[in-house]
């Protein structure tokens, strides 16, 4: 059976203490940890985010809290998230395999995207990892799991890959690794050292 992102979906994962697996407590420290990251490798802070799979833009509140003039835009294929807060909240319409054509009149010093990957089709990561790398200017932060972790939360459609299949697919278009999810631009891989990178075995 499909599975439908509607306010029934994001209130038992995010709001339900029964299910849902994060606190806001724990988003601020990783987002804090992700703009620390981006800016160290930028030189400068960061000034605008482009968060794919945003579901309810949950990202934007703390990420604005830490820059309060930072450009929020995100992206999801849910129709209830965007109906009730693409206006608020800066959302649009768009499924990541899009992104392999979707384009703004800026690249992003940071893109976002959590808990994503592993719920698509192969076919679908390859063709939206296209536009990340092209649209990057600072670091991604693709939080994701494989068939290496013990994954908590919702396993409806989720697909355990080998890590070592996501680090092939982000290397063929140049995403260098640099831990915690984290993974620099093209434009970045002068500053990164050799011992920078994570490495995952296959």
């Amino acid at each position: 059976m499909p599975k439908t992102y509607d306010r029934a979906y994001f209130d038992k994962w995010y709001r339900d203490p029964a299910h849902a697996v994060g606190s806001p407590a724990e988003l601020r420290r990783k987002v804090a940890m992700v703009v620390a990251q981006a800016e160290y490798y930028l030189g400068r802070p960061i000034r605008n985010v482009l968060d794919v799979g945003c579901g309810e833009g949950t990202w934007r509140a703390p990420l604005r809290a830490l820059r309060p003039g930072l450009d929020y835009r995100g992206l999801d294929a849910s129709e209830y998230a965007v109906a009730r807060y693409g206006r608020s909240r800066n959302l649009g319409l768009a499924r990541f395999g899009q992104l392999e054509h979707l384009r703004f009149d800026t690249r992003f010093d940071l893109i976002v995207c959590t808990d994503v990957l592993h719920y698509l089709k192969r076919a679908e990561i390859r063709a939206g990892l296209i536009g990340i790398a092209e649209m990057l200017e600072g670091i991604a932060f693709l939080e994701l799991f494989t068939s290496h972790d013990d994954v908590d939360g919702d396993h409806h459609g989720f697909v355990a890959r080998a890590p070592g299949w996501y680090l092939h697919e982000f290397g063929e278009v140049g995403l260098l690794p640099c831990g915690s999810h984290c993974y620099l631009g093209p434009r970045l891989e002068r500053h990164i050292a050799a011992l920078e990178r994570a490495q995952m075995p296959a």
